[in-house]
C-alpha cells in the first residue's frame, strides 16, 4: 500500500519543545505527505489504464481468458480503493486548510501526532475508532 511507501519517504515529525499541536510546520509535514501520498496513487492509477489498454488481449483458451478477467477484476478493485482514498485525502486536505485536521471528528480531542503519522487520513482519536470497531463488530454479528 502507498502508506507504508511513504513512511519509508518521510522521518517522522518530532515536534520541538513548546510547540503548540498542529503548528504551521506540522501541517505543513502532513500536507506534504497527503499531497505525496495522492500523487502516486494518482501515477498507479494512470499506469494501470495504459496497462489494461496495451493487454486488451483476447485469448482462445478459456482459462486463460478467464484469468484474464479475475486480474482486472481484482485490479479494478484495488484502483477503486485507491480511488475512496484519494477522496478522503482531498477532504483531509481540506481539513488542513480550514484549520480542523488533527483533530477528532467525533470527540474534538487531538488524534495524536503518531496516529496521523501511521494514518494521515484519520479523522477520529484512536478512543473514538476503537469504539466505531466495536460498534460495529456488534452490528455485523
Amino acid at each position: 500500500m502507498p502508506e507504508e511507501l511513504l513512511q519509508k519517504q518521510f522521518s517522522p515529525y518530532t515536534p520541538k519543545p513548546g510547540e503548540e499541536y498542529m503548528s504551521e510546520g506540522q501541517l505543513a509535514h502532513f500536507r506534504t505527505i497527503l499531497e505525496t501520498l495522492k500523487s502516486e496513487l494518482m501515477n498507479d492509477i494512470e499506469r494501470t489504464v495504459h496497462t489494461m489498454q496495451d493487454e486488451a488481449t483476447v485469448f482462445a483458451d478459456p482459462n486463460d481468458r478467464a484469468s484474464q478477467e479475475t486480474d482486472i477484476a481484482i485490479e479494478l478493485r484495488n484502483r477503486d480503493r485507491e480511488r475512496k482514498l484519494i477522496k478522503k485525502i482531498d477532504e483531509t486536505i481540506a481539513l488542513i486548510d480550514s484549520g480542523d485536521y488533527g483533530y477528532c471528528s467525533s470527540c474534538g480531542v487531538e488524534i495524536g501526532i503518531k496516529r496521523l503519522e501511521a494514518r494521515p487520513t484519520a479523522s477520529l482519536c484512536i478512543d473514538c475508532k476503537t469504539l466505531e470497531e466495536v460498534r460495529e463488530r456488534q452490528i455485523a454479528k
